[in-house]
């Protein structure tokens, strides 16, 4: 399996040296570009950099990449755009973006949650690959066909992950109109969840909120619900990740899955883990959202869990793999 990998500005060039060492296991890498929001938060930007340092390492290492010979796929993944969603002025910036990327890079995709930032994709540069974010929540052939003009390929909805019956379906339908999907592997939102929407949508306006005399903070819908103890034990049942041991089950469904790499404190260990296929620590800081801390001191001990792929649905066994570690602590 190859992996789409996300990146964003950091301190030091580690993870970006990790992903051209990999490069033959890296489908693309994928980014979103200065200030443009986005499907994730800015926090880890590189924090100690100003804003145009960062322009200038973001293209530094756009080229490192493009020497390398790793794909770009390049995020217009925000939820909303506020005002400027239709604007020309709008579009003019994503056309100039877009055409930037690709003089520096092998843009070979975009993502977007947006069907007409998919259209304008399309009419203005056809030789890219137009795919439907995660965040449009498509998880059937229905919902595939009412965009098919639109979009080349798909990311499908995190709660088919495990649903292998469901996916041959959408396979199958891909197959047949030249299409493509993928997954997200590595996800550790809740299944179904009510606020997701409304996160992303926050998310999207993040810069203009934090300048605000706000009168609630919201960290998702997850936190709440997990931090409570009797939640603990349903945690692997009520996510949608696939464990680096797993990826195997996939070959034949999807070219390259993706991992959430952007915001994590511990991108290498995630790279790692899914190129290595195998994981021995606490789950947790696989996963984006990471809730390692949230259920600190107890770890999710990937040695402790097991699978099974029975009439096409992966299954995972998780009893007694939420443990307090004592000497032999596991991160």
């Amino acid at each position: 399996m190859r992996f789409s990998v996300g990146y964003s500005t950091r301190e030091t060039d580690a993870f970006l040296s990790e992903l051209i060492v990999c490069k033959e296991h890296i489908h693309e890498v994928y980014m979103s570009w200065g200030d443009m929001p986005s499907g994730r938060s800015e926090g880890a930007q590189a924090r100690t950099l100003t804003e145009w340092e960062r322009y200038q390492k973001q293209t530094d290492d756009l080229c490192r990449l493009s020497a390398a010979g790793v794909p770009i796929n390049l995020l217009f993944n925000a939820n909303c755009y506020g005002e400027q969603t239709l604007s020309r002025d709008f579009y003019t910036r994503v056309g100039d973006t877009v055409a930037y990327v690709a003089s520096a890079s092998h843009l070979r995709s975009v993502t977007t949650t947006s069907p007409v930032i998919a259209k304008f994709i399309k009419q203005n540069f056809p030789s890219i690959d137009v795919r439907a974010s995660v965040n449009m929540g498509i998880g059937s052939v229905q919902a595939m066909k009412y965009v098919t003009s639109s979009f080349d390929s798909f990311y499908i909805k995190r709660e088919l992950n495990r649903n292998i019956r469901a996916l041959r379906e959408i396979r199958a339908f891909c197959d047949e109109n030249g299409k493509q999907m993928y997954l997200l592997a590595n996800s550790g939102c809740l299944a179904e969840c009510p606020a997701h929407t409304f996160h992303d949508n926050l998310v999207a306006h993040e810069r203009a909120a934090m300048r605000m005399d706000n009168a609630y903070a919201f960290e998702g819908l997850c936190r709440e619900y997990l931090g409570q103890p009797n939640r603990r034990d349903a945690f692997v049942k009520d996510t949608t990740f696939i464990r680096p041991e797993d990826v195997h089950f996939y070959e034949d469904l999807t070219p390259a899955m993706k991992l959430a790499t952007r915001v994590s404190d511990c991108p290498l260990t995630i790279l790692r883990a899914y190129v290595r296929g195998r994981f021995s620590g606490n789950l947790l800081t696989l996963l984006e959202p990471n809730h390692a801390m949230l259920l600190s001191p107890w770890i999710l001990d990937n040695r402790r869990i097991s699978s099974q792929m029975q009439q096409e649905q992966l299954t995972y066994f998780a009893e007694d793999a939420f443990i307090r570690p004592q000497e032999d602590c596991l991160c």
